[in-house]
């Protein structure tokens, strides 16, 4: 085996594949994607070379920014949110028996296997202003129950708790994970000295799970600047930007628009701004460890 691996070829073998992945999924469409943005490209027939134009608009777009504070809106939700009460959801079930502990996993991860579709469309019935769940539940209460949901001045807060609601399960899974990787004899050690839950929870469990916490805080950022299809499917960032994101705003100036020379400047600020965002919470949370 030691042989194999001192081998050139073999050595070689092993990491082409991945090398021409990169190249050719990753690496290569950013470059195109940087070069079809300096250009007026339409997506059909000749085009120029327009040189920063593209970029100078982007500034300037009013709804960008709009689509920006939205992702980042959601970002927050996740983070303040959907983490606190995935982790605390993860540790308790780490605490349920056996079989209590599969139902609830299944129960909390469900949402994440159904389609995308399915669920837009279901949060669509559940907040129509005529017949829909939510507003039957307000009149039970007494309530007028006449709220347009997706309406102007409520559709951003109905779609983010959506989102928030949709991607709950990943990011519970993911802590359940860790939680299940840190060694039992901690615990054990800490119900001898008997620590309650809470100092348990407080002392071994969240430091412990630093690692993961950085890793699913990293995600949850990039998923909310990434986000698409639920809104699309929801509101199309209706009515008028208010639920504009940046995901479905690049995808709405290049298809729908055919302004695919901006649609791709927007896709270098997207990819610019998941760099950037990346490297500021890898910086928070080596300075936390290091504190």
């Amino acid at each position: 085996m030691r042989k194999a691996y001192s081998n050139k070829f073999v050595i070689l073998s092993l990491v082409l594949p991945g090398i021409l992945t990169f190249l050719f999924a990753i690496l290569a469409p950013i470059c195109l994607s940087i070069y079809y943005a300096l250009t007026d490209f339409t997506g059909l027939g000749s085009y120029s070379f327009i040189g920063i134009e593209n970029f100078k608009r982007l500034v300037g777009d009013e709804v960008f920014w709009l689509s920006l504070r939205d992702s980042l809106l959601l970002a927050a939700g996740f983070i303040l949110i959907q983490h606190p009460l995935a982790i605390i959801t993860a540790a308790l079930l780490d605490r349920m028996g056996k079989h209590a502990e599969g139902f609830f996993r299944c129960v909390y991860f469900l949402p994440n296997v159904i389609s995308v579709a399915i669920i837009a469309y279901l949060w669509k019935f559940i907040y129509n202003p005529n017949f829909g769940l939510l507003n039957n539940v307000i009149k039970v209460f007494g309530g007028k129950g006449d709220v347009n949901w997706l309406g102007t001045g409520t559709a951003i807060w109905a779609v983010l708790i959506v989102l928030i609601w949709h991607g709950f399960g990943w990011g519970m899974l993911i802590y359940y994970t860790g939680i299940k990787n840190i060694d039992p004899t901690l615990y054990e050690a800490a119900a001898i000295d008997g620590a309650d839950n809470k100092k348990v929870f407080l002392r071994i469990t969240l430091p412990l799970m630093k690692p993961v916490i950085q890793v699913n805080v990293t995600l949850a950022v990039i998923t909310a600047l990434k986000q698409m299809e639920t809104v699309y499917l929801l509101t199309n960032g209706g009515p008028g930007n208010e639920t504009q994101f940046m995901a479905n705003y690049l995808y709405k100036q290049a298809f729908s628009s055919f302004q695919y020379g901006y649609g791709n400047s927007i896709s270098v600020a997207f990819v610019s701004i998941c760099i950037i965002a990346t490297i500021i919470l890898n910086r928070i949370f080596k300075e936390k460890a290091e504190a």
